[in-house]
């Protein structure tokens, strides 16, 4: 049945992926039709109203991200002193250490350029192929979010009707308490990647990084994919401040920053807005992020924690799938749960 559904998905992301996001943003937004609607505003005007805010938003950071994209490709007489400065020091290092002269590093450079032009041309297509993809998700999103929306009385109403084997007021149950831990989760990746970018931007300003407002925005972006992310985010900044910097010691501080706010961010910002609100372990997270990953790309790695999510409240409800239920999620707050229970049981 999983390698069904496994494929299944694989096989329709182009249908699941857009989809799954929009569930996402339509369950965040319910709250706010929801205010809109009991101060007298019809239900389509609520709804496009909530849509117009969260396209307002996320146009932001894209038009923030892509100015300062401009402006850094307008460095191209910069970006190119530094590149040659770092080659020069690795030609030396190379030339040190491996006894190969400037001639014969060219020559291997010359190799690897030939291979890279084979392979050029089906990373082009690539490319295409996901920039097609990205135009398709960037009309089906609203549309579908507006729907679901819409229709959500509706889609519960059948969620409560499909399952007619199970009492109404446990699947009533189930929909409210996963709606409410999605919403939670969301809002909490808001506030999460909004102080992400604020302690980012104060560490880079303060050790003089160029492109600091830039490089935390791009930080706190990526962050929202669980785990990996911020390790993506580090390379990417690294090999930014490389063609802007000529200073090695720019790169230590810049790691510096960077592992710090990640200190803070798992420890600190994670556990109390975050992870107070989904009751996963790391082992069980790590596994959905690959996975979804393997399913259905950058996507599929940010949609799976709220799907696992589901799942564990869904085993919890379900007698027989409890222990799935516990596998899920964190042994520490159930064990912890566990014995507040029996203190407050009263002896027999």
């Amino acid at each position: 049945m999983l390698v069904l559904i496994s494929a299944i998905i694989y096989l329709g992301q182009d249908l699941v992926v857009p989809l799954s996001l929009a569930t996402l943003i339509a369950i965040l937004l319910i709250p706010v039709c929801q205010w809109l609607q009991k101060k007298g505003i019809p239900k389509v005007p609520a709804i496009l109203i909530a849509l117009l805010i969260t396209v307002i938003f996320i146009g932001g950071v894209i038009w923030f991200l892509s100015s300062q994209v401009a402006s850094f490709l307008q460095d191209s007489d910069q970006i190119k002193k530094g590149i040659d400065a770092h080659l020069n020091n690795f030609q030396n290092w190379v030339r040190q250490q491996f006894k190969l002269s400037p001639a014969e590093q060219q020559d291997l450079l010359q190799q690897a350029g030939n291979s890279l032009k084979d392979s050029g041309k089906s990373a082009l297509g690539g490319t295409v192929a996901s920039l097609k993809n990205m135009l398709v998700l960037i009309t089906l999103l609203p549309i579908y979010t507006f729907l679901l929306l819409y229709y959500r009385s509706l889609i519960r109403q059948f969620l409560i009707d499909v399952f007619s084997n199970a009492p109404k007021k446990r699947v009533a149950e189930i929909i409210g308490e996963s709606r409410i831990v999605v919403q939670a989760y969301m809002f909490g990746l808001i506030i999460e990647m909004i102080i992400v970018a604020v302690l980012s931007a104060v560490g880079f300003l303060l050790i003089g990084i160029k492109y600091a407002i830039f490089l935390a925005v791009f930080c706190a972006v990526f962050n929202l994919l669980p785990y990996v992310g911020m390790l993506i985010a580090s390379i990417l900044c690294v090999l930014i401040t490389l063609t802007t910097s000529q200073q090695f010691s720019d790169i230590i501080w810049l790691m510096v920053v960077v592992l710090l706010v990640q200190f803070i961010d798992n420890n600190i910002i994670m556990p109390r807005i975050v992870g107070s609100k989904v009751k996963l372990n790391a082992l069980m997270t790590i596994i959905g992020v690959v996975i979804g990953g393997l399913l259905c790309g950058i996507a599929g790695m940010f949609i799976s924690i709220p799907a696992i999510a589901i799942l564990k409240i869904i085993f919890d409800r379900v007698e027989g799938l409890q222990p799935w239920g516990r596998l899920l999620g964190d042994e520490e707050n159930t064990h912890s749960k566990n014995k507040r229970l029996l203190q407050n049981k009263k002896p027999a």
